[in-house]
C-alpha cells in the first residue's frame, strides 16, 4: 500500500524521516492521504519545526526501515486528525552531523608559541 511519509533533506546523504519520540521510542507517522501528511507538515512548520517534505513511498518499505532502525509505525487513515508534538527533540539526529568541530581552546596552545606571539606584538608598539 502507497503512504505518505515526512522528510527533512529529502534527496540528499542527510535525509531523515520525521518520528515522534515518547519516552525512549521513536514511531513513524505514515499518512494514507497525502492532504492529511501535507497539513501536518503545515503544522509542524507553523510551531517552528523545520519544515518536512512530503514523500508518497511504499508501507512495505517503511515498516522494514522501522524494524531494522528500532522505531515503532502508526498508520494515520484518511481523515484522521494528527497533531503534532507541542515540543521538539534539543539536538536532531541529522543536526549532529552537521556540528562543526570545536575550535582550538586557547589555554592549549603551547607556551612556546604563545611567547613567540607575545615578542612580535611588542615588536609592533
Amino acid at each position: 500500500m502507497r503512504v505518505f511519509v515526512l522528510l527533512y533533506n529529502a534527496g540528499t546523504d542527510s535525509e531523515g524521516i520525521h518520528t515522534i519520540q515518547m519516552g525512549h521510542i521513536n514511531k513513524v507517522l505514515m499518512f494514507e492521504s497525502e492532504d492529511d501528511a501535507t497539513r501536518y507538515a503545515l503544522l509542524l512548520e507553523a510551531q517552528d519545526f523545520p519544515a518536512p517534505a512530503v514523500e508518497r513511498i511504499d508501507s512495505e518499505e517503511v515498516e522494514e526501515f522501522c524494524r531494522s532502525a528500532g522505531y515503532e509505525v502508526e498508520l494515520i487513515k484518511e481523515g484522521m486528525l494528527a497533531i503534532p508534538p507541542e515540543s521538539n527533540v534539543e539536538e536532531l539526529d541529522w543536526q549532529k552531523e552537521e556540528v562543526p568541530p570545536a575550535e582550538e581552546d586557547p589555554s592549549e596552545i603551547p607556551e612556546a608559541e604563545l611567547d613567540s606571539i607575545r615578542r612580535r606584538l611588542e615588536g609592533l608598539l
